[in-house]
């Protein structure tokens, strides 16, 4: 089975607090791939509470943004439909229980690609891309750079970059 994991596209990481015109670019780009998709999918939230600022992340990027239960926390509208499981919340980049959910699903079904869509390349995409590359280290994980934005240009092309080094396969640049 392939299996589509769609990174954090959250209203806040689309056009809220830290939405850029790239991660706006990418929403329909992710909506067509899931549409012919025939996989499973699995969606990831960034996922924060009232103490945001009183964290490290908080201390380091002092923009309040995805917590839960707000509007910007919510996964976009136009991707929306295609959440057919409870997305998985990480309280930080990387979700240590995306690992462990695909490292099942591959240990009960066989997984044979893993695909990361979303955002920040820069940040979360990639912090992913290594956790599925430590939990699975024989199944081919590929992102696909055009459903991909990161939270500068520069940044999302030098997150590839270093993917690539990680033998991470990149599509579609």
């Amino acid at each position: 089975m392939k299996v589509l994991v769609v990174i954090d596209m959250q209203n806040d990481f689309i056009d809220g607090a830290l939405g850029t015109g790239e991660a706006q670019d990418v929403v329909d780009k992710i909506a067509g791939k899931l549409r012919s998709f025939t996989g499973r999918v699995l969606f990831t939230r960034d996922t924060h509470g009232a103490d945001y600022a009183e964290t490290q992340e908080g201390r380091k990027l002092p923009t309040v943004h995805c917590i839960k239960g707000s509007r910007g926390w919510e996964i976009s509208p136009k991707l929306a439909e295609w959440v057919t499981q409870e997305p998985i919340d990480k309280p930080g980049f990387g979700s240590i229980a995306l690992g462990e959910k695909l490292k099942q699903w591959d240990q009960e079904e066989g997984i044979e690609e893993i695909i990361l869509t979303g955002v920040c390349t820069d940040i979360c995409v990639i912090s992913n891309a290594m956790i599925l590359k430590a939990f699975l280290p024989e199944v081919p994980v590929t992102v696909d750079a055009s459903c991909c934005a990161g939270a500068t240009p520069e940044g999302h092309r030098r997150a590839l970059e270093a993917m690539k080094v990680c033998q991470i396969q990149v599509e579609n640049e």
